[in-house]
């Protein structure tokens, strides 16, 4: 599953954070991504135990963490996962804003960072979480990722899409990439078409799912997209070609469950 939780920034923060964690025990995901994770930039320092897998370079975590506070209230509902999270920049004046990976089983992770800026204050800075992992013997690399609106063929989404690719490049295992893309997939060539260009050969789980409960993760102007009159299909799940899409559904739109973010989210079965 994954989701652009816009945490900290919508009307009922204790809402969000219930919604979201009883769907994750109801469904027992495997691998969640979850994007603009935030945290106050002064607040006290978090006390984490061994679910926390830590990067090299690894930002503090706080006690208002979003991911720090869902995983506790996920504790309280019988459901351990492991988690990371990485920093990418300062968001809204206020916060640490990041990037979070979740798992059902143990993970090697790194942070990586994607963008031509690496100034914590410049908003063009982003990092992506990658996590190896086995689930069901099979080695798994999962990334949950931010990235920049499409700008040119060489800089923004283009620059770390490239910058992503050549690291996953060096890998093995098979693929799992989910977040929010910022580029619309109606958008012929732009990021969408650089991506199921990719010699990753990624399919979209939503092009290759048996079945689909609903398709778009934007319905109206937000954050980033203000002019938005349209119906938006910028958050994704890519996989590689070797797994099976049994579904597809969106979540978190008030039909399936509560609207909890200016964005939808994700769910995918695969095999």
């Amino acid at each position: 599953m994954t989701l652009n939780t816009h945490s900290w920034m919508e009307d009922n923060d204790q809402q969000q954070i219930e919604v979201l964690a009883r769907r994750i025990a109801k469904e027992d995901y495997d691998l969640i991504g979850l994007q603009e994770v935030n945290q106050l930039l002064a607040s006290p320092l978090a006390k984490v135990d061994k679910y926390f897998q830590p990067t090299e370079d690894q930002q503090t975590i706080h006690q208002d963490n979003f991911l720090f506070c869902l995983t506790e209230r996920l504790k309280e509902l019988g459901c351990c996962y492991y988690w990371s999270w990485t920093y990418n920049h300062i968001g809204y004046d206020i916060y640490h804003e990041g990037i979070g990976l979740l798992s059902k089983t143990p993970m090697k992770v790194a942070s990586q960072l994607v963008s031509e800026s690496s100034d914590p204050s410049d908003y063009h800075t982003r990092r992506v979480v990658i996590g190896e992992t086995m689930i069901a013997d099979q080695e798994l690399i999962v990334v949950s990722s931010h990235f920049s609106w499409w700008q040119t063929n060489e800089n923004a989404f283009a620059y770390e899409w490239h910058a992503l690719e050549k690291n996953l490049s060096e890998k093995q295992g098979s693929l799992i990439i989910m977040g929010d893309f910022n580029n619309d997939a109606k958008k012929a060539d732009e990021g969408y078409s650089l991506v199921n260009r990719s010699s990753l050969k990624l399919q979209d789980a939503f092009s290759s799912a048996k079945v689909k409960i609903g398709e778009n993760t934007v319905e109206e102007s937000i954050d980033g997209w203000d002019e938005n009159a349209a119906k938006l299909r910028i958050d994704y799940i890519f996989a590689s070609q070797c797994f099976q899409i049994e579904s597809y559904q969106v979540v978190f739109d008030g039909k399936n469950e509560y609207t909890i973010s200016d964005h939808y989210g994700i769910e995918v079965a695969m095999g």
